[in-house]
């Protein structure tokens, strides 16, 4: 069996330091770079209030919502709303977001996140009370309830004033409840469509042809297709069970690939370089040019009893450096070659991006530049 390698190598923004670590084969089970179609996550929502807050909800006056929500649920449990007007910021309006997980079952709990709509300042020691979660086709699939955990805080005086982290949104841990599951089954699948997190035809077929092997064991048969870079389905055979045959897929462990790459973030001067990126001869220099503007100003007075005018002679100097004029020959048949050039030539991250554009437009880099 080929055998293929890939290394990501985070180079130091410090100094400009290259670092490469030696490539080797990279072998991996199929449930750690393939995810079960049938299995996806489906995202829920609702509208909830949060009550028992210190004084920092909405102001029922700026959010109008809050207050008709509070009427909404208070005539719901039978008291009567009419007359008065509620002043108290107790109250903020939230939206609720969670993720239902695959195979979810009623009765079992799931996480959920608060996040405020009005301009209250804190969430804080909150309650969100029973709010229903609703999924993309309306039906509804969760009810959340329970206290606020926010982990940021913050402090308020006449003078002065200090916040850390994000006081509007919290979460509730295991705050929801599932009260109905989805529609489909996974005993009623007829087969397992398996999507690659990293599309690649190369670890596809890969995959195809580890189930394969492990179908013509079992089964006596080929029971996995390739279809393109990201899907590969495996047919149930008539005597397996789903679940059984699944956990024994996902266990098994091939070797992936990846086409070469280098990303580069301009904002961080992080580098990353795959272990198959290869360089074509080409000579580099790089120099930087500094050039720093002074303005002096003199003051000049006239003669004693003359009948000049103190004026202003400006004064100008101009200051030039030029610094890193080495030239390097980079031809890099391996990651270590490449990353030993560049470090030779001694200049920082923002250069050795600068270089990697430079070569990637002079077509002597056989790989994908990515700049973030």
């Amino acid at each position: 069996m080929k055998k293929f390698g890939f290394l990501l190598t985070i180079l130091s923004v410090a100094g400009g330091l290259l670092v490469a670590a030696p490539a080797g084969a990279v072998s991996s089970r199929i449930k750690d770079i393939a995810a079960l179609q049938a299995g996806r996550d489906n995202q829920l929502i609702g509208y909830g209030l949060i009550v028992g807050l210190q004084g920092t909800g909405d102001s029922l006056r700026s959010s109008p919502f809050t207050e008709q929500s509070m009427r909404a649920m208070l005539q719901n449990l039978g008291i009567s709303t009419q007359g008065g007007q509620s002043s108290a910021k107790n109250t903020a309006a939230v939206m609720v977001t969670a993720t239902l997980p695959p195979f979810a079952s009623p009765g079992s709990r799931i996480d959920i996140s608060v996040s405020s709509l009005g301009d209250a300042t804190s969430l804080r020691g909150g309650t969100l009370v029973m709010t229903s979660l609703s999924g993309a086709d309306g039906q509804i699939y969760a009810v959340a309830q329970g206290s606020v955990v926010v982990s940021g805080f913050s402090a308020q005086g006449q003078a002065a004033s200090v916040q850390e982290g994000v006081t509007t949104a919290g979460r509730v841990a295991n705050g929801a409840i599932i009260e109905r599951e989805l529609p489909s089954k996974f005993k009623d699948s007829v087969n397992l469509v398996l999507q690659l997190r990293n599309p690649d035809f190369t670890t596809a077929v890969t995959i195809a042809d580890a189930v394969n092997a492990y179908g013509r064991r079992h089964f006596g048969n080929a029971i996995a297709e390739a279809r393109d870079s990201q899907v590969v389905a495996v047919m149930k055979p008539a005597s397996a069970d789903l679940t059984r045959l699944m956990a024994d897929i996902e266990n098994l462990v091939v070797e992936t690939d990846t086409p070469a790459k280098v990303v580069v973030n301009e904002r961080t001067g992080t580098i990353v370089i795959g272990a198959d990126v290869r360089v074509s001869k080409v000579a580099v220099s790089y120099g930087t040019l500094t050039v720093q503007v002074t303005e002096t100003p003199q003051i000049i007075q006239p003669e004693p009893f003359s009948r000049g005018v103190t004026a202003v002679q400006p004064q100008t100097d101009i200051v030039t450096q030029k610094t890193g004029d080495k030239v390097a020959v980079l031809n890099g048949p391996d990651l270590r070659t490449l990353v030993n050039g560049l470090n030779s030539i001694g200049v920082k991250p923002d250069g050795i991006i600068s270089i990697l554009q430079g070569i990637k437009q002079a077509g002597a880099l056989q790989a994908e530049l990515v700049v973030q």
